[in-house]
């Protein structure tokens, strides 16, 4: 790993990064100091009082872990498939899942929606769960494609040697050594998928089927305009990812950085 050995050089790279942070932590100071304006923790008890915070997160949790589920398995065995399998026109195939990348999600809200509405799905969670999941699946493919390209095929032929097919060695020999990549695809996919706005805004119209990020938007109406409380909302929205993010750093910073360097 790199290392910075000199003081003055440490001092430089820590003055950078905190130059770089404040952009990004100014408008979460104001945003808690926003909530607490006026009633202070009492915008807060505001918040839990509408009775709708539980059925919002119970809603979050299930779209975040069927996503992650989802997200995982597809990754996983295209991944392998792209990087260990003599698949004819494999390359073909990556390059038009890549082209999935620089499609705006924007683009694709209208025709999501008329989807939703001939099948029946909309204000179902499957009408934002599998969308979601689609629409990260290209990013965590690219990812992982290159970790498992660093497996060694050696460790394969030997499984194929001792009778064991495909699937066996793919379950048995590769799925084991993917930890690192696994827990950055997981934790990925839970902060995209708990961070979603405009596809449950746009699915879900149904009060027991919207999802925590939806929680400001309660005390933003056509005659109501509550700031405090739609900033204290905000807060409440954003707790859990910053704590997932601060408990699962180290699994998230190594699994990315397998996935560049492998």
């Amino acid at each position: 790993m790199f290392e910075i050995r000199s003081l003055r050089s440490r001092i430089a790279l820590q003055v950078l990064a905190t130059l770089i942070a404040i952009p990004y932590l100014l408008p979460l100071l104001a945003m808690v100091q926003g909530s607490l304006a006026g009633r202070g923790f009492d915008n807060y008890v505001k918040v839990f009082d509408t009775g709708v915070v539980p059925t919002y997160f119970r809603n979050s949790i299930i779209v975040a872990g069927c996503a992650i589920v989802i997200v995982y398995v597809f990754t996983m065995l295209a991944a392998f498939g792209f990087a260990k399998l003599r698949i004819r026109g494999k390359e073909v195939w990556f390059w038009m899942l890549l082209i999935a990348l620089t499609v705006p999600e924007a683009v694709l809200l209208t025709p999501l929606f008329v989807t939703a509405s001939t099948f029946d799905l909309y204000n179902e969670l499957i009408a934002v769960i599998l969308p979601l999941a689609a629409l990260q699946v290209p990013f965590t493919v690219l990812l992982a494609r290159s970790f498992f390209a660093g497996v060694p095929t050696e460790l394969m032929e030997a499984g194929r040697i001792d009778g064991a097919n495909v699937v066996r060695v793919f379950w048995h020999i590769v799925l084991p050594l993917t930890r690192p990549i696994a827990g950055a695809v997981v934790i990925l996919t839970l902060i995209n998928s708990w961070n979603a706005y405009l596809l449950p805004m746009l699915m879900l119209n149904d009060p027991s089927k919207q999802v925590v990020t939806l929680l400001p938007s309660y005390f933003l109406g056509q005659y109501t305009n509550d700031q405090t409380g739609i900033l204290a909302a905000a807060v409440i929205t954003s707790i859990p990812m910053i704590l997932a993010y601060l408990l699962l750093q180290r699994t998230f910073e190594r699994g990315l950085s397998a996935g560049a360097l492998k």
